[in-house]
């Protein structure tokens, strides 16, 4: 049976590893602690977080002990990682309140009940340290040397605006944390991408230097689209993981748009389906790694929201750009539907709790939409306006770009003048369906006005 590293290199989560022949024996122990902290800068983690959240998860389903480390404390100073500018710092309120958006999400992949997992914030120790301590018990176990050659730091020393002297001292903050782990709940893993590996490297060190032990440390390679682009980056903004961010329904589709040569890896990465299955992925083509996109988004989906949420998305989809019978041969172990809708009845099942909502209404309500009075459209609505107001585009010169070059529709007929006024003669069955170039689509859901 393959060991856990041997799983996570297969699956592409390796990038480099500390002591590689000592950490394969100490994951074979039994039970370990391993951590990966989280930054705080916003309420949601966004689709670029998934790597870590989701070797977290393995860890877990493997029979170890995650901790997600919420920096609240180092949030008050910045990582210098990765930038070329300090990053804006952030009040206490600020942190706590994303910490509680980003515990309901990582809830979703990982199990906290009865310390399966543990969440902590390590302001609850870096906001006590009192400095002149710091310095003299473990600050005098750096070389600046030595620090600034680590990468994170290299970077911001040859910007313009160069290294501030507090992010100088995160480095120190983060090995702290890891000793502060070890002492208190004997985690011995540290892991994250590999723009933390000076930091990791730099709390390893100061393990061995105080406690006399070994520690370990792993990162994560930097995910990049097949374009180059960055994961969880469109051209919308950021594909968050909170549903009130980014829809469950633009998640999937998301996925859906994958890249056909990052299907494989993505299904890797990004879902716990078995790796005998995707390699099969490498021969697939045409119709069928289309099919394959369906499992990947509907896989990622459930995983990030829910069971109900990844079916009504799939037959939103459905709806919008066709049904689509995925073959038994094609990741068997998934549990997407097959029989496009025909199996909508479980859609259906999932919706029969909510009253007054036919099922198959119910499966289009995660396509974004809005809801506008009856009143509005006698008048008549400038359609760039619309598609501003409702953010299928960034301003009204790009709706009307959007008009020019053919790319708006309204009911699935084609604009051909930007002025042109919306009104009650394009209500259908109380709905208007906007959709911007080939994919993007939104529903006005018209309120009748009270007699």
């Amino acid at each position: 049976m393959s060991n856990l590293i041997d799983i996570l290199k297969k699956r592409g989560f390796i990038d480099q590893t500390t002591h590689e022949k000592a950490l394969d024996e100490y994951l074979e122990t039994g039970k370990v602690t391993c951590y990966i902290g989280f930054d705080p800068t916003a309420s949601s983690l966004h689709v670029g977080s998934l790597v870590p959240i989701m070797s977290l998860a393995h860890m877990q389903r493997h029979g170890h002990r995650p901790i997600a480390l919420i920096g609240g404390g180092t949030g008050l100073v910045g990582d210098p990682s990765g930038k070329t500018e300090m990053r804006k710092l952030l009040t206490p309120e600020m942190v706590d309140e994303n910490a509680t958006g980003i515990k309901k999400q990582l809830s979703r992949f990982i199990d906290f009940s009865d310390d399966k997992a543990l969440m902590l914030n390590n302001a609850d120790w870096l906001t006590k340290l009192e400095y002149i301590p710091f310095l003299r018990d473990f600050g005098r176990h750096f070389s600046v040397n030595r620090m600034i050659k680590a990468e994170s730091y290299k970077m911001r020393l040859e910007s313009e605006e160069g290294l501030n002297f507090i992010e100088f001292n995160y480095m120190l903050l983060q090995a702290y944390d890891f000793l502060e782990l070890y002492d208190h709940y004997g985690c011995r893993l540290q892991m994250g991408g590999s723009d933390q590996w000076g930091n990791i490297v730099a709390g390893v060190e100061l393990i061995r230097r105080v406690r006399q032990e070994t520690v370990f440390g792993i990162t994560f390679p930097l995910i990049t689209t097949s374009s180059g682009a960055k994961m969880g980056k469109t051209a919308e903004g950021a594909v968050w993981l909170d549903p009130n961010k980014t829809s469950p329904y633009e998640y999937y589709q998301y996925w859906i748009n994958t890249d056909d040569r990052d299907v494989v890896r993505f299904m890797a990465l990004f879902t716990f389906l078995p790796m005998e299955e995707i390699k099969m992925l490498e021969k697939l083509s045409g119709a069928d790694l289309n099919s394959a996109k369906v499992v990947l988004a509907f896989e990622a989906t459930q995983i990030a929201h829910g069971m109900e949420e990844a079916i009504k998305a799939y037959h939103a989809a459905g709806r919008m750009f066709g049904d689509r019978v995925i073959s038994k041969d094609i990741l068997p172990s998934s549990s997407v539907p097959r029989n496009g809708f025909e199996d909508k009845n479980i859609s259906m099942k999932l919706d029969s709790n909510l009253p007054g909502l036919k099922g198959e209404s119910k499966m289009t309500e995660s396509i974004p939409h809005s809801y506008m009075e009856e009143d509005r459209f006698e008048e008549g609505i400038p359609v760039f306006k619309l598609y501003h107001m409702v953010g299928l585009v960034n301003s009204g010169s790009a709706a009307r770009r959007l008009i020019e070059q053919g790319g708006a529709y309204v009911n699935g007929k084609r604009l051909e003048s930007f002025d042109y006024l919306l009104t009650n003669s394009d209500i259908i069955d109380l709905e208007i369906l906007l959709r911007a170039g080939k994919k993007r689509y939104h529903k006005i859901k018209i309120i009748k006005n009270k007699s």
